[in-house]
């Protein structure tokens, strides 16, 4: 039985930071579900990541519609983050970046796959609780870059704005 990750506690705690009622509720059940319901818990690591993507979005200013997908979601979300493989000179970065959007679209595929928002039918694969700790620990560790580098943003912005001191 998977006793959780040793990045539970540092996730959970800056999701309940940005949000304390509506993102980080969605990571704590995602957790809880992780051993006993797999498809329900990488359901709710796909949702996870498009919740903080349109929360941030929404902080930005910037447009999103209810029928943006989280690829969608999370290119638009880059583009404003300067997290966009194009937005970086080195190449390292423009790797890691480039695998953070292929982890972003294939947990919004695996959740379509073996996630419960559609019918398993008789042939589906089913997932095991290791598939959801795979996915359900992705999308936090997302979760919380993306809102680091948010909070980041805006303290250079504010810093940027602010008067300069004699």
């Amino acid at each position: 039985m998977p006793k959780g990750s040793p990045a539970d506690a540092a996730i959970s705690n800056a999701l309940k930071a940005f949000d304390p009622n509506d993102v980080h509720a969605r990571w704590t059940a995602a957790l809880e579900r992780r051993e006993n319901d797999p498809p329900g818990a990488i359901t709710l690591a796909r949702t996870l990541l498009e919740d903080v993507c349109k929360w941030i979005l929404a902080e930005a200013g910037q447009e999103w519609a209810e029928s943006d997908d989280l690829p969608v979601l999370y290119r638009k979300l880059a583009k404003v983050l300067k997290l966009a493989p194009d937005d970086v000179t080195e190449p390292v970065f423009k790797q890691i970046l480039g695998s953070c959007q292929s982890i972003v679209e294939s947990l919004g595929a695996l959740r379509n796959k073996l996630g419960d928002a559609h019918s398993i039918g008789p042939k589906r694969a089913r997932p095991a609780p290791r598939h959801a700790e795979l996915s359900v620990n992705l999308s936090g560790s997302m979760a919380t870059f993306l809102i680091s580098t948010w909070q980041a943003r805006q303290a250079e912005n504010a810093r940027a704005a602010a008067p300069a001191t004699p």
